[in-house]
């Protein structure tokens, strides 16, 4: 713990809130989550994403800007694990705004993985050596489309292994058989929006 404590990413005072609101929402959501099985497989990209962060800190030397969209896409995810994606209360105040047959909360998720998550895999990218800005962002893009659709499978195999009787409350399709496609697509889109600024707007690194 110590080791840990002494380690610059939690040193930065910039990122010692970030790191304290996260524990706090997190710990406030795993009370009394609607359905604790589907809470729990939500939560392995929680429990494997936040220590996978920290240690690919060390090597990339995540910017403060970077380090604040991973986490607000981490608190995101957090709020529709307690609920599941299907029933979570802000998803369904969007549904009534947008006027919408379904909940969006999973697609508004979605598209936040590759908008928010598309800065740290940038400056990842660039940190091990891709040539030229335009091969940079293009292959962050293309990451994000990787493990966006990778993320799809990985769903799908844990329900079939890990809760088969979660079934769709756990995907949360909502009857939609092209669920997964959009998803990533999303996800594709979002990372785009993002790396499109990046490139016209941010600096030239």
């Amino acid at each position: 713990m110590n080791a840990c404590l002494q380690y610059g990413f939690f040193r930065d005072p910039a990122r010692r809130p970030l790191v304290v609101g996260l524990a706090l929402w997190w710990g406030w959501l795993a009370v009394a989550p609607s359905y604790r099985e589907d809470w729990l497989l939500e939560n392995l990209l929680v429990f494997a994403g936040v220590p996978a962060f920290v240690l690919l800190d060390r090597r990339v030397g995540f910017s403060r800007l970077s380090t604040l969209a991973a986490f607000l896409f981490l608190a995101a995810h957090v709020y529709g694990a307690h609920y599941t994606y299907s029933e979570a209360p802000f998803g369904f105040w969007l549904r009534e705004v947008g006027g919408t047959v379904r909940n969006p909360y999973d697609r508004l998720v979605h598209f936040l993985f590759g908008l928010l998550l598309a800065l740290p895999m940038r400056e990842t990218v660039a940190r091990y050596g891709a040539a030229g800005r335009v091969w940079t962002h293009l292959s962050a893009w293309m990451w994000i489309a990787a493990l966006s659709t990778i993320y799809e499978l990985l769903e799908w195999a844990a329900m079939l292994v890990v809760a088969p009787d979660l079934g769709i409350a756990y995907l949360g399709t909502q009857g939609d058989v092209f669920d997964a496609h959009k998803d990533s697509a999303l996800a594709i889109a979002g990372a785009a929006v993002t790396l499109a600024a990046h490139f016209l707007f941010g600096r030239r690194t």
